[in-house]
């Protein structure tokens, strides 16, 4: 899933900021909700992608084929980020108060971890820095404590995280450039495009334009506005 606004009203990050998210009944993540600016941003991360094969083997062969299953999700991980309470360093905050260790990391949890009893589903976030975005769910978060007050309480933590990713229905159709007539399409319009142009290009047939303006309500297929989203049914 990913957000329905432009990137380019995000802005730039100077730190790695952590934002939870809502989702409509569309699919799109909004990140609307209350965020969490990192102290020290990572010295890195690891974003990774995958493929999916089955490779089960027709009965009586003697040798298996990887057959393409479907994308995986991206996974991005940080391995080490500091929550500083030593005064160390500088507060972002207006009051110029660096919260304590357990603060920083419950603010931090409400955002990535905690379950909402609204969606019934750990919480969706949206992770900036810089021109890395990346929206999906916390998959695992440890906690490493490195140095303590002389009554145990912490003063500095390192924390690993690890998400999982996803995209919008609309924008997994697009990026997967499916061209399979048994699939549903979803197709976004862009300038130039024209409803028998995109029927050709999801269908291979150029006629099928008709069914496919009254299916989405269109009274005028020959004016597409660009960023129009499209409905294509599977062929029957």
């Amino acid at each position: 899933m990913t957000s329905n606004s432009p990137l380019s009203n995000m802005g730039p990050s100077k730190k790695l900021t952590i934002t939870s998210c809502t989702v409509d009944k569309a699919g799109n993540i909004n990140a609307t909700g209350a965020s969490f600016e990192v102290m020290l941003n990572p010295s890195g991360y690891t974003h990774a992608r995958g493929i999916e094969y089955s490779n089960v083997a027709p009965l009586g062969a003697t040798a298996r084929t990887n057959t393409f299953d479907k994308m995986a999700p991206d996974t991005l991980t940080f391995n080490e980020i500091v929550i500083d309470g030593t005064g160390a360093v500088p507060s972002s905050l207006a009051s110029g108060v660096t919260p304590d260790v357990k603060t920083q990391i419950d603010s931090l949890t409400q955002i990535v971890y905690d379950y909402s009893g609204q969606i019934h589903e750990p919480p969706w976030v949206r992770l900036l820095w810089g021109s890395l975005i990346f929206f999906g769910r916390l998959s695992s978060m440890t906690l490493n404590y490195t140095l303590f007050k002389s009554n145990g309480e912490p003063l500095r933590a390192k924390i690993t995280l690890a998400f999982v990713g996803a995209i919008s229905f609309q924008e997994e159709a697009l990026r997967a450039n499916r061209s399979s007539p048994d699939l549903s399409h979803h197709v976004m319009v862009v300038d130039g495009d024209t409803l028998p142009l995109l029927c050709y290009r999801v269908y291979r047939d150029s006629s099928y334009y008709p069914a496919v303006a009254e299916i989405n309500s269109l009274t005028n297929f020959r004016c597409l506005k660009p960023g129009t989203v499209l409905f294509f049914p599977p062929l029957v």
